[in-house]
């Protein structure tokens, strides 16, 4: 059994939750998505890798029906969210829109969502025209999507999000450009504002949404390459490709050429890489420091708090013991208090008359040196 497959899996999938707090309170759809979408398929993998390690035998097929759509909205998803982010960003680097209506926000959230959920459903429904049968498994992998690779796959499957990649380059590009070029006013605009996004974040967002469409761009680019590596097949009509539609395909380790095995692995790990990289650049940010700070305080607050009650209760138990400890009289020099009960009239005489103005107890308390 390979461990680390797993282990990589849930180890990403944690800690592209990690800036998820931060994130909701700016309700930044696109980033939301694209954490949501790597969460969903590194924990899909993951599951994957622990139900067929060792094994490429056919286990729960409803399960492998269900993911292997997820894994093909994911293919389109992650690019769209990357484009919709840069959109908003050239958007305000441009000081065209950086300070929006409700209305304008609420028609943007609209199309955010219609482009990082909609459409890659959308494109999960167009995978079943070139699907030449239910799905694969790869011993190890777990369930894999099937593909009749054909001129077809390409314009439906790949060139898609290869065009929604060199979108999101462009407009990095541009956004870039705008940023550098109205830096000052960008973030004295930003002041007036009073808008949470700073400078150093949206450079960082910036950073972020190139480096992922860079390296989504290469992982979809050998993709092509692995599916088309024998050539691509002819289209005859669409009977002969849906013909045996409910086989699956089984591919133990041992029968998959080495060369095959090693794009396989390349694959796999290409969205462990996508994860940790949207890690590293919101991990250590002054946002995240900040977040940390506050979640080790409440646990400190947490685990301080049984500590401080159980020592109020041992200096209440001592406390009270020795109020009820009779006194032994070994100490002839020491006073001994004698309380004499008063009655109420004299307590009532006393505040009047003598004490003018000060209160007293309900008793009179007298020391005799004995």
């Amino acid at each position: 059994m390979h461990f680390e497959l797993p282990i990589g899996c849930f180890v990403a999938a944690f800690l592209v939750l990690i800036p998820f707090p931060w994130h909701w309170q700016a309700r930044n759809v696109p980033t939301l998505s694209l954490m949501t979408w790597l969460f969903v398929v590194n924990l899909i993998d993951g599951v994957n890798s622990l139900l067929w390690a060792g094994s490429a035998a056919i286990k729960v097929p409803v399960w492998c029906d269900i993911v292997t759509k997820v894994q093909m909205g994911a293919t389109f998803a992650l690019p769209v969210s990357c484009l919709c982010l840069c959109v908003h960003l050239e958007r305000i680097s441009s000081t065209r829109q950086a300070q929006s209506t409700p209305n304008q926000k609420n028609r943007r959230m609209i199309s955010d969502v219609f482009l990082c959920w909609i459409a890659p459903m959308v494109y999960m429904a167009l995978h079943y025209v070139v699907q030449g049968h239910r799905f694969d498994i790869v011993e190890d992998f777990g369930c894999r999507a099937s593909i009749y690779d054909s001129v077809q796959s390409i314009l439906l499957l790949w060139l898609p999000p290869l065009f929604v990649a060199v979108c999101t380059i462009i407009y990095a590009c541009s956004a870039l450009h705008h940023f550098l070029q109205h830096r000052l006013a960008f973030a004295r605009l930003l002041q007036d504002n009073h808008s949470a996004l700073t400078p150093s974040r949206y450079f960082r967002l910036m950073s972020m949404v190139i480096v992922q469409i860079i390296w989504l761009s290469f992982v979809l680019s050998i993709n092509v390459a692995f599916n088309s590596r024998h050539g691509l097949r002819p289209w005859i009509s669409w009977s002969n490709v849906h013909s045996n539609f409910s086989r699956i395909g089984q591919f133990p380790t041992m029968l998959i050429p080495p060369s095959d095995l090693r794009w396989t692995y390349l694959l796999w790990w290409s969205l462990r890489i996508s994860a940790f990289l949207f890690f590293i650049f919101f991990a250590f940010g002054q946002d995240a420091i900040r977040e940390y700070s506050r979640y080790l305080g409440f646990m400190v607050d947490i685990f301080s708090k049984p500590s401080s009650c159980l020592r109020s209760q041992r200096s209440k138990r001592t406390l009270s013991s020795g109020l009820s400890m009779p006194y032994s009289g070994r100490l002839s020099s020491e006073p001994k208090f004698i309380i004499h009960p008063a009655p109420t009239t004299a307590i009532s005489t006393e505040y009047d008359i003598s004490v003018a103005g000060r209160k007293r107890d309900d008793s009179s308390i007298s020391i005799e040196n004995v």
